[in-house]
């Protein structure tokens, strides 16, 4: 592994984190997998070897449990899930390059003599620990088995974790008031033999790797508390049925804890996909195995694309163990924050999600959805999807932005020109732009921000749309044909550019572009170096890459989703009417209490875990502004263009507030800004900076007393 800029000469891998085998995809699940896709892509656009791969994890208590209730095995109920995930996958063009399962005899053969590597290596031991007892069943209840208190916040919490408050990885034993979840039985403790990796050898290492590892700054930051506090052993075997045996003398039938198998399925896809395409295609040995190669003695790049929640697995667990065995520690991990729906958590009991499959059968097309998960926000923050959140962005910038600057570049050079190139040569101006945006593509790669990886793209296409707009060919073919002709050779070569470094984040429209190019061979074959090359290829007739969202479409989707939840709400009441239960529901979609007009706590978003330095809050330039003038924009119902005094100089920001604002009162209102906010062009109107408001009845934030336009908050 290296730590140089990419592309690099070690083989990438890029795994994500694999979906658990219990249930549907909704989208909120793909935005890491999306991500992953994404970055793969844009790794092989610089020319980086690379595998992207991942697989279900099929083991570990859920499953049993879920299995039981159906009545089938647990690996029947997994490889049903397994197999509905690798049919879904390819839907969304997120392809994996191998897609296993932590079940098959490629991962239980990797995942035993790994375990036995580490007992070779004197990192494992025998201990004497209270496990969780069913006395009433006649069971040892490990992980999701056994519910009760975390010891350390006080949280309802489950066997391995407490997930309604402090996030941390819990050992057996360690739950107070242990219930079992089968029965509802109160358990009891009782002694049992497991066997431990000494983790907390390997503290001071972990913290050198910490050092090390690039991707998002939340994977970085939020183990260092956890070596401060002092690094626990970890139990890696559970007395249960389903799972991996553990390798060796195994007196009471222990498997192998989930959180063994599921990191070491990594590999374990990687050596399918070597097995299947050959060593001289991709060494699995060279990327994972630390001097198992002389071209690659420090082994490959490993990226693993995770959500936030499993984080501690990722960068305390798996990297001890690697660093135990002599493997490639990663190199990155990017961290994905979580999706919400309309400023709420997903709810699959209620039926309040938007599924994977919903999406594709309501006629979308994959690729918008790709481009709303890979760039609304920052891949480590939270991102809220709303139908009308998801209109605005494909009207504006995949329709209004991109496509527009598409689909008329190239239709007036298939009406006024045989073929491309057109000119000899792409013009200095725009040979200049496209150059810039590719080093903001690499730029992108090299942060881990997908999020940048699109928005090279749509500023190379704002830019395109401005230089069409100011050239004006259609007035040029008669007075000047020769410069008409050279901006439409420009034109047509950003459209190519567009075409290859948008390819990671919208595959199958570019595949498309790419066609209407007349372009030798797959776009996804292409690398930089072919955005650079200008248009070769005969121009076909162009058709509209992106649709419109209508409003009224918007409107009929909405009440789909809130007729289904409220049918699905109805269903719960029923159930506690009749005195069934129903589906376990972990209390955070409590109804609405409709007796008062303060908003309940369930509708309240989470604090965020994920913090930032002193330094990156410096970073925020935020100003108080006092809008001067306040108009609609024609054809867009929610935004208003303002024009706002920021001391210095005053500013066109577009804000969407017009519904919720009387707009004759907004001038001479102190607003607060976000003044280095990225620009963006909306409904064609170009907004340079962010009114803060808060809610969804975008309350602006004002001031207590006197400070005048331009004051920075600090």
């Amino acid at each position: 592994m290296s730590h140089d800029d990419f592309p690099t000469d070690d083989p990438a891998v890029v795994t994500c984190g694999l979906p658990y085998a219990n249930g549907d995809l909704h989208i909120g699940h793909l935005r890491t997998y999306v991500g992953g896709d994404v970055y793969r892509r844009a790794l092989e656009r610089l020319g980086q070897e690379t595998a992207f791969v991942s697989g279900s994890d099929m083991h570990g208590t859920p499953v049993a449990v879920n299995a039981e209730q159906e009545g089938v095995s647990p690996e029947q109920f997994a490889l049903d899930w397994h197999e509905q995930y690798a049919a879904t996958f390819p839907k969304f063009n997120v392809e994996f390059d191998n897609y296993g399962h932590t079940h098959d005899e490629t991962n239980t053969a990797v995942t035993q003599q790994l375990v036995r590597d580490l007992d070779e290596g004197g990192h494992l031991y025998e201990k004497e620990i209270m496990v969780a007892y069913d006395p009433v069943d006649d069971q040892f209840l490990p992980d999701r088995y056994v519910e009760g208190t975390c010891p350390y916040c006080g949280a309802h919490a489950r066997g391995d974790e407490c997930d309604e408050g402090c996030q941390r990885h819990l050992e057996p034993g360690e739950v107070e008031d242990p219930e079992s979840t089968i029965t509802g039985n109160p358990a009891e403790y009782r002694e049992r033999t497991h066997q431990f990796f000494e983790v907390s050898a390997f503290s001071e290492y972990l913290s050198g790797f910490l050092d090390r590892l690039e991707g998002t700054s939340n994977a970085r930051n939020q183990p260092r508390e956890w070596i401060e506090q002092g690094l626990q052993d970890w139990c890696i075997t559970r007395d249960m049925d389903w799972g991996i045996d553990y390798p060796g003398e195994n007196p009471q039938d222990l498997v192998l804890y989930v959180w063994v198998d599921a990191p070491i399925e990594y590999i374990s896809s990687t050596k399918q996909y070597t097995e299947r395409v050959g060593a001289d295609a991709f060494d699995w040995e060279a990327a994972w195995k630390e001097g198992a190669s002389d071209a690659h003695p420090e082994g490959g790049e490993i990226v693993h694309v995770i959500g936030r929640d499993i984080i501690q697995h990722h960068t305390i667990f798996w990297p001890a163990m690697l660093e135990a065995t002599d493997h490639t520690e990663p190199r990155a991990v990017m961290a994905s924050g979580f999706v919400t729906l309309g400023g709420k958590g997903f709810s699959t009991s209620r039926d309040r999600a938007v599924w994977a499959d919903e999406y594709l059968d309501e006629g979308f097309h994959p690729d918008p959805l790709r481009y709303y998960l890979a760039t609304n926000g920052g891949f480590q923050q939270d991102v809220d999807f709303s139908w009308e959140k998801f209109r605005d962005r494909v009207n504006t910038e995949l329709v209004g932005t991109v496509g527009n600057f598409l689909y008329r570049s190239l239709l007036f050079a298939h009406r006024n020109y045989d073929d491309a190139p057109i000119a000899d040569a792409t013009s200095d101006e725009v040979a200049e732009r496209i150059e810039e945006a590719i080093a903001d593509f690499e730029a992108a790669v090299n942060d881990y921000s997908v999020r940048a990886v699109g928005d090279a793209v749509t500023d190379l296409a704002r830019f395109g749309n401005e230089y069409i707009q100011r050239s004006e060919p259609w007035k040029l073919v008669d007075d000047d044909p020769e410069e008409a002709a050279q901006v439409i050779h420009d034109c047509v070569a950003i459209a190519k550019a567009i075409a290859v470094l948008f390819e990671p984040i919208a595959p199958e429209k570019t595949e498309r572009l790419w066609d209407q190019l007349g372009e030798d061979g797959s776009v996804h074959e292409t690398t930089v170096e072919a955005a650079r090359e200008g248009p070769a290829g005969d121009l076909a007739e162009p058709t509209e890459l992106f649709e419109q969202i209508e409003d009224e479409r918007v409107e009929a989707l909405n009440e789909k989703l809130e007729a289904r939840a409220a049918e699905a709400e109805d269903g719960d009441e029923a159930d506690e009417e009749s005195g069934d239960d129903g589906e376990a529901d972990d209390g955070s979609d409590e109804a609405d209490d409709d007796t008062t007009d303060e908003p309940d706590m369930t509708d309240i978003e989470p604090l965020s875990d994920d913090r930032i330095s002193f330094d990156d809050f410096q970073e925020l330039d935020i100003r108080i502004g006092r809008i001067e003038e306040a108009e609609g924009i024609e054809g867009a119902d929610d935004l208003l263009k303002l024009r706002v005094d920021l001391g210095a100089e005053t500013r066109t920001i577009v804000a969407g507030l017009k519904q919720l604002h009387d707009v004759d009162d907004l001038p001479g209102t102190k607003v607060v800004v976000l003044a280095n906010m990225e620009k963006a062009e909306l409904f064609g109107v170009e907004s340079n900076g962010m009114v803060l408001a808060a809610g969804e009845e975008a309350d602006l934030l004002t001031t207590y007393e006197d400070a005048g336009p331009g004051t920075k908050v600090k």
